[in-house]
């Protein structure tokens, strides 16, 4: 170094190609320079921020994070993922909607908007799930969780759907023994 300090291994970032495995100038006159280089070509640089020790800037919401809301990542230079958790979070349930259903959240959104907010069977918990069709992958709507697994759970079969509208109202719904392991439903 030029100005004969003695400075940690730490205070110098990591090049591979050089003998010492480090850099030849320190983080901060490295970054420094790098960033004057940028404004001086009209690029658009990212404004400072004083970031406490143990914390971490979130590049996409603009704040800072304890450490503890990154994953970990060993090729990262500081340890930590690019992205918090939280961030991740939200763009993986948009990804699995685009994906899985082929839907943005706005077009979710709206779906749930133009059903008021809540569920259309059940009329009383919020619309959060997205039911689809498991033969076609159609989106058939948004439901609640639990009307959502029921219909799930029925094989989207609408003639289970009926028996158990039956059984629910009192009907007397006992299907008759024909021969061995053969049952007839009532009509």
């Amino acid at each position: 170094m030029r100005s004969g300090e003695c400075l940690p291994r730490a205070a110098f970032a990591r090049r591979r190609s050089n003998l010492d495995g480090l850099r030849r100038h320190r983080r901060e006159s490295a970054s420094d320079c790098h960033r004057a280089r940028q404004e001086s070509l009209g690029e658009k640089v990212r404004p400072k921020v004083e970031v406490p020790e143990g914390h971490k800037l979130c590049l996409k919401r603009g704040g800072v994070e304890p450490c503890s809301a990154w994953r970990r990542d060993a090729t990262a230079s500081d340890g930590l993922s690019a992205r918090c958790k939280a961030c991740r979070a939200v763009e993986g349930r948009a990804g699995r909607l685009e994906l899985q259903y082929g839907l943005t959240e706005a077009e979710r959104d709206e779906t749930v908007a133009s059903r008021m907010g809540i569920c259309v069977i059940c009329l009383k918990a919020p619309a959060a799930h997205v039911d689809h069709c498991h033969k076609t992958g159609r989106v058939r709507g948004v439901l609640c969780f639990n009307c959502n697994s029921a219909i799930g759970k029925l094989g989207d079969d609408p003639d289970a759907v009926r028996r158990a509208a039956a059984y629910l109202e009192g009907s007397s719904w006992k299907p008759t023994l024909v021969a061995q392991g053969v049952y007839q439903l009532p009509s």
